[in-house]
């Protein structure tokens, strides 16, 4: 037997071997994966499948195991430890992703598995790519204590460090408890899995122990609990089939790193369209609703607009659309749900979309239809002040390019927080029928000409006509117009037209603010 003949059996002989360790890797526990199936869930390599373009997955540390030997864990060291780790493309753009695996130790984190998640985490810092974890985990691996925990910590740390320089996704497929919440809580947006995902710091036994609450954990930490209540998820899909779609078309507004813009697509929307439909969408009845997210689908290309935070605070509306062609973040008053008013809540929503968006160069197209702060004292010590502050200082410190759209009601300190010519927004337009002043005609006669009326022999005439008057003087978007604080007055129809040439006209934007460490945001 010739030596290029052992060779040549050596090598079969090796590769046989890998591709046997490969088939271990991939399919670590069979009986695990068809009780994953049974529950309703993809496993950890089939989401990644699913949600990177076909065939461009790229593994890494396919053959790294724990080095736990307590408890028995030497004897069961599967390949690839508790998750699915590597990089591929979404459209063609590159992405890293992890996708912890159920079947293995129920996906503990561990301090092999954290240091998977760590590498490739820092893979996608490196190169500028986003991160797109997904997240299903039974929490910390007990057996090895707390190392466990410091695997945590290492994960958090990278969290922080690429907080606004790359995107950052979580996918919450499964259990997501304890201290495992954190890191997905840090990252830009969280996706949830009705009935299938849940989130909590304490799970429901715990919980009845001490505070002596019985509660299941859908009600506790499902997605819509989270997507009503806590405002913890930001999207809430019926099964994982659209909760990955819904990723891949959210990355698609998203740019590749805080250094990009993102990408621009080729648009179907004539952008000079009009829209009469818009002439009449406001009702003439100033207190009569209306919803804003139609405005919204009449101005931005094709009508096609991702809401983000559907479910919460749904007095204001966030979410991202195109522009002819570029993304844009917007923001809008809803009258359609209590009148649109702000509330800490609200001011909660969008100060963290206004900072996303300003983080990854998203320009903002602002639409405000606001009759001010709600008042009561759960507000007021709710900490309304601290929290309606947020949304003012996102505002201010945003650089990106700001469009304002008043299309009814702007008044009082609300009308400054909705990103107002006084908070540095470059273009503001108001609709003919815009209010633009301290409060609405009706509380402000009652406050100035309080004796006036109460002196008049009739003293509703009396009222009625002063109304109409200060209607008229000031109820209307052209004293503000005088001063500069509105810069064009338009036809609602023609609003496409107005915003699109605006932000063409700020593409190239460019806004140095003052040396310093980092803000001291009201948090």
């Amino acid at each position: 037997m010739t030596a290029r003949r052992k060779s040549a059996e050596t090598f079969e002989e090796r590769l046989a071997q890998l591709n046997e360790l490969r088939e271990a890797a991939v399919h670590p526990n069979p009986e695990a994966e068809q009780k994953q199936h049974d529950r309703g869930k993809y496993t950890a390599r089939e989401r990644i499948e699913k949600l990177l373009d076909p065939g461009s997955f790229q593994e890494l540390d396919t053959f790294v195991r724990h080095r736990t030997t307590e408890f028995g864990m030497d004897k069961n060291k599967p390949w690839g430890d508790a998750v699915v780790t590597g990089h591929g493309t979404i459209d063609g753009r590159r992405v890293c992703v992890f996708s912890q695996d159920f079947t293995v130790f129920g996906g503990s984190l561990g301090e092999v598995m954290g240091e998977k998640m760590v590498k490739v985490m820092d893979l996608a810092a490196k190169i500028g790519c986003p991160v797109i974890g997904i997240n299903d985990s039974g929490g910390a691996r007990i057996q090895e204590g707390v190392v466990s925990l410091g695997a945590y910590g290492d994960v958090f740390v990278r969290n922080v460090r690429s907080s606004g320089v790359i995107p950052q996704i979580s996918l919450i497929m499964g259990p997501c408890a304890g201290g495992a919440v954190y890191s997905p809580a840090m990252t830009d947006f969280i996706m949830m899995v009705k009935e299938t995902s849940h989130m909590f710091i304490t799970g429901p036994d715990v919980i009845k122990t001490v505070t002596g609450e019985e509660v299941d954990f859908e009600s506790l930490g499902g997605a819509m609990a989270h997507s009503t209540k806590s405002g913890v998820a930001h999207f809430a899909a019926d099964d994982e089939d659209q909760c990955l779609e819904d990723a891949r078309y959210l990355l698609s507004f998203l740019p590749q790193n805080n250094l990009e813009t993102a990408p621009r697509v080729l648009p179907t929307d004539e952008p000079m369209r009009m829209d009469a439909e818009l002439n009449s969408i406001v009702p003439a009845q100033p207190n009569k609703p209306y919803d804003m997210r139609d405005v919204i689908r009449l101005i931005v290309d094709d009508g096609e607009f991702l809401e983000v935070h559907e479910h919460y605070a749904k007095n204001i509306v966030c979410g991202f659309a195109r522009l002819d062609g570029y993304s844009v973040g917007v923001v809008g008053n809803q009258p359609a749900h209590i009148a649109g008013v702000l509330d800490i809540d609200s001011s909660r929503k969008a100060a963290r979309f206004v900072r996303t968006c300003d983080a990854y160069n998203i320009p903002l197209l602002t639409m405000c239809d606001v009759p001010g702060f709600l008042p009561g004292t759960s507000q007021e010590w709710g900490g309304i002040i601290m929290h309606g502050a947020k949304l003012l200082y996102a505002y201010t410190e945003a650089t990106v390019p700001k469009i304002t759209v008043i299309t009814r009601k702007a008044y009082g300190g609300a009308y400054d927080v909705m990103a107002s010519k006084h908070m540095l927004a470059d273009f503001n337009f108001a609709w003919p029928q815009a209010e633009v002043a301290v409060m609405g005609p009706e509380g402000a006669v009652n406050i100035i000409y309080r004796r006036d009326i109460a002196k008049s022999p009739t003293p509703d005439d009396r009222r009625s006509k002063l109304i109409d008057d200060y209607k008229a003087r000031f109820a209307n978007p052209y004293t503000a117009a005088e001063r500069g604080y509105v810069d064009d007055v338009i036809t609602p129809s023609e609003t496409r037209p107005k915003v699109i040439t605006a932000l063409h006209t700020l593409l190239t934007k460019r806004e140095v603010g003052p040396k310093r460490k980092h803000g001291n945001i009201p948090l």
